[in-house]
Parts: C-alpha cells; sequence; structure tokens
C-alpha cells in the first residue's frame, strides 16, 4: 500500500510559485498563497514567489530563469490554463521541457473529476521536467490548487513516499546532459 515510510528521513525541497494573472497581486492571490502555505507547512522552503501578466514571454522568462537556478528544484505555476484568449501558460512552458509529465494531467483530471465533474476538461495542466527541475502548471482557482498539492505532489515530492517519489530521482535527471557531453 502506497505511503509515507517514517523510517526515512525528510528532505526539504526548494520550490518557486508563478502566479500568471493579469489581474492578481500577491495582496489578492489565492491560490499562489495557497500553494506557499501548503509547501511550507509540508517543510519544503519556497524559493520565490513572483507574478507575471498572462503573456508567453513573461511567463516563460521567469520559469526559465528558475529553471536556471540550481538551489530551485521545483516550479509550480498557477493560472494560465484555460481556454480563452490570455489563457497561455501551456505554450508558454511546454516548449521547456525536456520530457512530458502525462501521468500528472491524468491523475491532476481524475481528482478534479471527483470534485467538480466534467467542469475539469476545461483545464490544460501539464507537468514535465526541464533540465533538473520539476515544473507543474496547474489551474489558477485555489481549489485546483489544493487538489494538485493534496492529491499529488505532496507525496510525489517527499521523499519518504513510497513506493516511489520524484525526489528520489532528483540525483539523476541530468543524466542525459552528461552524455551529451561525453559523447560531443
Amino acid at each position: 500500500m502506497p505511503g509515507i515510510d517514517d523510517a526515512l528521513p525528510f528532505i526539504p525541497l526548494t520550490i518557486a510559485v508563478l502566479t500568471v494573472s493579469d489581474t492578481r497581486s500577491l495582496e489578492d492571490d489565492k491560490s499562489g498563497t495557497t500553494l506557499a502555505e501548503r509547501l511550507t507547512t509540508a517543510g519544503h522552503r519556497l524559493a520565490d514567489r513572483a507574478i507575471v501578466p498572462d503573456d508567453i514571454e513573461a511567463i516563460r522568462g521567469k520559469v526559465q530563469g528558475w529553471i536556471s537556478d540550481p538551489t530551485v528544484d521545483v516550479v509550480i505555476t498557477t493560472g494560465g490554463t484555460g481556454f480563452t484568449g490570455r489563457d497561455v501558460t501551456p505554450e508558454a512552458i511546454e516548449p521547456l521541457f525536456d520530457k512530458r509529465m502525462e501521468g500528472f494531467s491524468a491523475i491532476f483530471h481524475r481528482i478534479s473529476y471527483d470534485k467538480i465533474g466534467t467542469s475539469t476538461i476545461q483545464s490544460r495542466a501539464t507537468a514535465g521536467v526541464a533540465g533538473t527541475t520539476f515544473i507543474f502548471v496547474l489551474p489558477g482557482s485555489p481549489g485546483a490548487c489544493k487538489d494538485a498539492w493534496d492529491g499529488i505532489l505532496s507525496n510525489q515530492l517527499d521523499y519518504r513516499h513510497r513506493p516511489c517519489n520524484f525526489v528520489e530521482i532528483m540525483p539523476r535527471l541530468d543524466e542525459h546532459l552528461k552524455r551529451g557531453k561525453l559523447k560531443g
């Protein structure tokens, strides 16, 4: 049965949170606050928290900065995953992925379906790995952020979670980069 192995140590990760919105500020950003509170309560470190407008270059630039920062292990974005003209977060971030995480979207939608039914199809939540950084792209509602953190991320970002988790594979994420340098 999956669960936490209390015999193992907790390993805190450094996580950056990005809210994508044309209308939010840090004072009224409930989704970003929800994520920041949950990750710090779990024992992780908040590397940075920012808000950028619904603009591909602004989103991509901020996330690329965090990807290039060796202290940032995980980036979580909230907002811009719908279908309106201003919803461009997946378009901004997916080109940065070295590897897509198809299972994240599937599990997120499964959890979301139990809460909001077929309305879950209005989200283009996605995830992937860029270099050695995990990236999770969440919808902009606090409920969706709670569902993603509580139902997926809290376990997968905890080294003690069994049978497996993302933390235990982090040291091996750059193997393809090292291999490429050795061949060249």
